[in-house]
């Protein structure tokens, strides 16, 4: 496992998310009440970008077809939408975030 600096604390305000570039891994970055979380930003669905998504409550929201997710763990919690069919996705792959003074350290496998 590799352990890499992504970002600063200052870059992902309360209630915010941001992408990004890891070694061409894009990971989403979010502030649920100032703890981080990480996942891989591309929704299991279909390949959208969940940081072009939003998020509420600890849950983002897929722009492409409405999966939600949560993001402490990265379980599906809401089912994606394909015109009137509606399917639970595959849970959203979650990484490891730590905090060293301002850096957010993301652990990549």
């Amino acid at each position: 496992m590799e352990s890499i600096r992504v970002a600063s604390t200052t870059d992902v305000p309360a209630g915010k998310m941001i992408k990004v570039n890891i070694n061409g891994r894009f990971i989403l970055i979010a502030n649920v009440d100032g703890s981080y979380y990480a996942l891989n930003n591309k929704c299991p669905h279909l390949g959208g970008s969940l940081a072009d998504g939003t998020l509420e409550n600890g849950v983002v929201t897929c722009p492409r077809h409405g999966s939600q997710f949560e993001v402490r763990s990265g379980t599906a919690v809401g089912k994606a939408k394909l015109g009137p069919i509606k399917v639970m996705p595959h849970p959203a792959q979650k990484y490891e975030v730590r905090i060293e003074g301002t850096d957010l350290i993301v652990r990549i496998p």
